[in-house]
């Protein structure tokens, strides 16, 4: 049986997908470890499972999903054969995001929208993982990250007027389109995409974030990608840093650093080729 907190990772690296198994059924089991390395988002795929952490808990089952926040014990009950996808997400990838750290064991509907999109996804890399290499591996749950956060920001607060969510949706594929132009800010895509720059803060403030930091995200993002593709290996770290938006070297490992708690240089060694 693989171990729900821990497990044989899919690689040696910060993300990893497991799958947990508990073929016996019979009394209650549990089990307790802290979640340092990350976050744990929790997919059941059969049966049952109580997650207990930090004076809350959530009943999951096939069609829901729990997200264990790192450091604060974690208790899972499980009473009948049961099985689940169980990744580990770097809490950098869920605080950086969503501005706020340490959530909670979360209930999440992923039987429709956005949420039914992210068990596809996870599920999805379970099966192709065997033919998936690292960097692809990382782009996957990079996306999977960022689809599930957009879950996690729309949770207890009321729906979004259509209008704001339209805004929100087409800024952020503006921003992800081109987050390279050294021009891109706040006013500029209000100019660009026929808005008021008024209309697109209170759309992304719904989310969390502010289009400076939504563009420093996505420019912090374009760079590790580049950093880990085999076609960018002999571009110096300056010329990444200008051909993504940022104006100088020291400016974007600074704030890659702050993001990812390694540099440029220290993750394209961490990528290289063995």
């Amino acid at each position: 049986m693989d171990d729900l907190l821990g497990g044989p990772p899919t690689r040696a690296a910060a993300y990893r997908l497991v799958l947990y198994r508990a073929d016996r059924a019979g009394p209650a089991t549990a089990a307790h470890a802290a979640c340092t390395e990350g976050y744990r988002f929790l997919l059941p795929l059969h049966g049952e499972l109580l997650l207990l952490q930090d004076g809350r808990e959530a009943r999951l089952s096939p069609g829901t999903g729990g997200l264990a926040a790192p450091a604060a014990p974690l208790r899972v009950v499980q009473r009948r054969p049961a099985r689940a996808l169980v990744m580990t997400i770097p809490a950098h990838e869920v605080d950086g995001r969503l501005n706020v750290p340490s959530l909670p064991v979360t209930g999440l509907d992923l039987t429709a929208g956005l949420g039914r999109v992210v068990a596809d996804m996870v599920r999805a890399v379970e099966e192709e993982r065997g033919t998936l290499s690292e960097p692809q591996f990382d782009a996957a749950c990079d996306r999977i990250t960022e689809l599930l956060c957009l879950v996690l920001a729309g949770q207890g607060r009321p729906p979004a007027p259509g209008h704001l969510a339209e805004v929100e949706a087409v800024v952020r594929r503006h921003v992800r389109e081109h987050a390279a132009d050294p021009g891109l800010t706040g006013s500029a895509m209000a100019q660009d995409l026929g808005w008021s720059l008024r209309q697109i803060q209170l759309a992304l403030q719904r989310a969390g974030t502010t289009p400076r930091e939504l563009i420093r995200e996505e420019r912090l993002r374009l760079v590790r990608d580049r950093l880990r593709d085999p076609l960018y290996r002999y571009v110096t770290i300056t010329d990444l840093a200008h051909a993504s938006g940022f104006t100088s070297a020291s400016a974007l490992s600074h704030a890659f650093r702050r993001r990812f708690g390694v540099s440029p240089r220290e993750l394209r060694r961490h990528a290289a080729p063995r």
